[in-house]
């Protein structure tokens, strides 16, 4: 702020800056170069917005004297536009002042330049002029300076277009090698009026040709013709400039051509290629701008874009082509063509034709001139092998129903090359034909061809058949045959020994159009015969009917004459004994009546306590004997009773079952567990004493219940079974025996020993089921069977052991088919 002493010295300042100005402009008030001497005029150029420097030197003559007041004036007025005064203080706290109808906040008197000037930003076209720049010292005279600022205006807009008129902005082109290039450089405004030249590759431009069209507007146009390939990315500039103090306008442009491929090969030519096994063709093509498109053919058919891999730069062109080839690539020609995507038309190529090698491929084919659905026995079949391969199939087979077919003229096969004939065919050469091919990569099948030969019904199962049936019995005869077509009308007859005749049609039907089933009950004996069955179908008539041969018929007879034998002939019960023992049980029976019907003889092992068969094995009958084998591994896979039973079974039913033994097998350790043994403290005399008892008491007991069945009117026709309970010291013993119904019941019977009772004692110690273990508890047992009447029979292993020798085998086993009945004891 100012002070009062301020105040009064502003106020001096004020009158003399008015008495000043009076004195400049006279009385007119206009500003007078008379009233000053001048120094020479200072032409000053300035850019229009740019900043200007009006230089004023304020440099006093002498080193004492200093600058008061420093004023600008424009020519145009009188009074000052700006003044920097110092008077009385140092230069960096000068008072500064700036017309705001002038030059305002613009512009700003800098002391520190040499010489000092007066700098004036953003400089406007008012701006131009000339201005007076007054500077008052202490001491020296008063010095003015003239300066004449122009005010530069750069051109401010330059264009750049083709021949056609299109804006060209950073590239000109692609244009094709050969073609002209025209540019045409438009520059509006400035002031003065500006220079356009152009520049290629930094090279001024010799020809051009320059066109003024007004004051304001100046165009050049430059013109190359014939476009060569190395024109490529040559730069073009126009430039256009009014001043030094800018730098000039430009705009640049790069050619760009599109130039065709020279040169496309393929890398590697492979001599052959394997079928199915990946290939990879590579082709490259060179010379192409931009990089060359590359295409690959296969016979004129474009390669799937998801097989190819491309790479480029700006000089070449690599694509790759993976494939897997197939029988049928042989020979085709694989094609890369090479193209500018701008120049479609100018393409170059390169090419290999394909040698694919593959195993050979074949199809078979039934003759063109026979029709598959109508061939009959007695026709004549051929068929075609069609092979293509390569390299040449050098053999061709045939096949029907997985065997090979070789030529045999007699019976009217044929083999050709390529062909099988089959003369008067039967429905034997029905089914599945192929052929296979070989050549040096493999042997190939074709797919099998079924052929079809129709032919009248024939028998579908031995014949004639044994049918059993009692009287009165609904029988269900079913007669299936084979024939084709498959729908066949049947006739069924009946035959016997007196009389032949026809079996109406209401009694039979047919199922699944091949098989018809027959409703017949004899009721009589003249009903038993034979019974034939005969089918027609669009073929012909059957020629040999389906026998059934129907019999009377019933459950069959049990087995009987069962031995039981080690596997390798040995003695079963001694070696059975032995901890390694592994041989397995041979069981042989000799088969009853079968009933009239074929039969089979099974046998079982039943363990006692659970009830549930732990082995069971079917032997058909041979020459009336059945044998069985039972694995050692089912004997010891149990410490309980095993019961082995056989009996026969056909169709009408099964036959009792006889029981051939009870034991129980034991290893050593389940005989060490511990348990309190039945036998235990029994010696080995009181042990055979009990045994004999037990035997006699049985003996008696048997042969008072057969002389009581003797007195009866009908034999019984359900077996007895009884058991005994024997007390000895500590031990108590259950024996279990069987009771056999009278021997009329069977046919075929054994004789009795000749011995008579006195052998009673004796058979009945060989056939007691025993198994003794020393320390431990014994028990015996015969389970009850149903059984037709069958003589005393001992099966055993070895010799019978004297009662009276007590060296017994640590383990030992005693079997019996049965108690004996009381014929042995007669």
């Amino acid at each position: 702020m100012w002070g009062s002493g301020d105040v009064v010295m502003k106020t001096v300042v004020v009158l003399a800056m008015l008495v000043a100005a009076a004195v400049l402009v006279g009385g007119t008030g206009e500003w007078s170069e008379d009233a000053e001497d001048l120094v020479s005029t200072v032409d000053v150029d300035a850019v229009l917005g740019r900043t200007a420097s009006l230089p004023c030197d304020v440099t006093p003559d002498a080193n004492e004297d200093r600058v008061y007041m420093v004023l600008w004036f424009r020519k145009s007025g009188g009074k000052p536009i700006y003044s920097f005064d110092v008077r009385g203080r140092s230069f960096n706290k000068a008072l500064q002042w700036s017309d705001p109808g002038a030059f305002g906040p613009r512009a700003y008197f800098a002391t520190v330049a040499r010489p000092a000037a007066l700098t004036l930003s953003s400089v406007q076209l008012d701006d131009e002029g000339v201005y007076r720049c007054r500077v008052d010292f202490k001491n020296s005279p008063t010095r003015n300076f003239q300066i004449r600022l122009t005010v530069i205006v750069p051109p401010h807009q330059m264009l750049l277009y083709d021949k056609s008129g299109a804006d060209v902005s950073g590239v000109v082109g692609p244009l094709e090698e050969g073609a002209a290039l025209v540019l045409v450089c438009e520059v509006r405004g400035g002031r003065p009026e500006p220079t356009v030249s152009w520049w290629i590759d930094g090279t001024p431009a010799s020809q051009y040709i320059g066109v003024k069209t007004d004051t304001h507007v100046i165009v050049n146009r430059l013109e190359l013709q014939h476009l060569k390939r190395e024109d490529l990315n040559t730069t073009f500039k126009c430039r256009a400039s009014n001043t030094n103090l800018v730098p000039p306008q430009e705009k640049v442009v790069r050619l760009e051509l599109n130039l065709v491929p020279l040169s496309v090969s393929l890398l590697n030519r492979p001599q052959q290629l394997l079928a199915g096994a990946a290939a990879t063709l590579r082709c490259v093509s060179e010379g192409s701008r931009p990089p060359a498109q590359v295409v690959w053919y296969k016979d004129n058919r474009a390669f799937d874009k998801n097989m190819i891999t491309d790479h480029s730069n700006e000089t070449w062109s690599v694509s790759t082509l993976v494939f897997s080839p197939s029988p049928a690539d042989n020979g085709a020609m694989v094609k890369c063509v090479a193209s500018n995507p701008s120049l479609p038309t100018k393409s170059i190529d390169d090419n290999l034709q394909l040698n694919v090698v593959y195993s050979p491929l074949v199809s078979l084919t039934l003759g063109s001139t026979l029709n598959p659905h109508d061939i009959k026995e007695g026709d004549d079949v051929y068929f075609e092998c069609n092979v293509r391969a390569n390299p040449r199939e050098h053999r061709i087979s045939w096949y029907h129903n997985d065997r090979p077919v070789s030529q045999n003229m007699t019976s009217g096969i044929i083999v050709s090359t390529r062909s099988l004939v089959l003369q008067k065919v039967t429905r034997r050469e029905a089914g599945s034909y192929s052929c296979k091919a070989a050549n040096a990569r493999g042997e190939t099948s074709s797919k099998v061809v079924s052929l079809r030969v129709q032919y009248a019904p024939v028998c579908g199962e031995t014949s004639p058949q044994v049918v059993g049936a009692a009287l009165d019995e609904v029988l269900r005869v079913r007669c299936s045959v084979h024939a084709d077509p498959a729908d066949v009308t049947f006739l069924w007859q009946f035959n016997n020994s007196g009389e032949s005749f026809n079996v109406s049609p209401a009694r039979y039907g047919t199922v699944n159009g091949n098989i018809s089933e027959l409703r017949y009950t004899p009721a009589s004996e003249r009903d038993y015969g034979a019974l034939t069955c005969r089918g027609t179908n669009t073929v012909g008539k059957q020629a040999q009917p389906c026998v059934f041969q129907i019999v009377p018929a019933a459950r069959p007879s049990p087995p009987r004459n069962c031995t039981v034998s080690a596997g390798n002939g040995s003695n079963w019960i001694e070696d059975s004994s032995r901890e390694d023992f592994e041989e397995p049980l041979i069981v042989r029976c000799v088969t009853g009546y079968d009933g009239g019907l074929p039969q089979l003889v099974v046998l079982e092992a039943l363990d006692s306590d659970t009830g549930k068969i732990r082995f069971n094995v079917t032997a058909n009958e041979t020459d009336g004997v059945a044998v069985f084998l039972v694995p050692a591994a089912v004997l010891w896979s149990t410490g309980n009773a095993l019961r082995l039973t056989v009996h026969s079974r056909n169709d009408k039913g099964a036959s009792d079952r006889i029981m051939l033994h009870a034991l129980a097998y034991q290893d050593p350790e389940r005989r060490t567990d511990g348990g309190t043994s039945l036998m235990a403290g029994v010696s080995k005399a009181a042990f055979w004493s009990i045994i004999f008892t037990v035997i006699i008491c049985g003996c008696v007991a048997v042969f008072t219940g057969y002389f009581l069945r003797r007195k009866r009117s009908n034999p019984p026709t359900k077996q007895q079974s009884s058991e005994l309970q024997l007390n000895a010291g500590d031990g108590q013993y259950v024996v279990a025996y069987t009771l056999k119904p009278p021997k009329q019941a069977q046919p075929d019977i054994l004789n009795p020993p000749p011995d008579g009772a006195a052998k009673c004692v004796g058979e009945a110690a060989k056939n007691g089921g025993v198994h003794e273990e020393w320390g431990e508890s014994v028990h015996a047992t015969i389970d009850e069977q149903r059984s037709v009447l069958s003589p005393p029979k001992a099966v055993l292993s070895k010799p019978p052991i004297p009662l009276g020798n007590m060296t017994l085998s640590r383990r030992e086993h005693l079997i019996a088919e049965e108690i004996p009945g009381p014929e042995s004891c007669v």
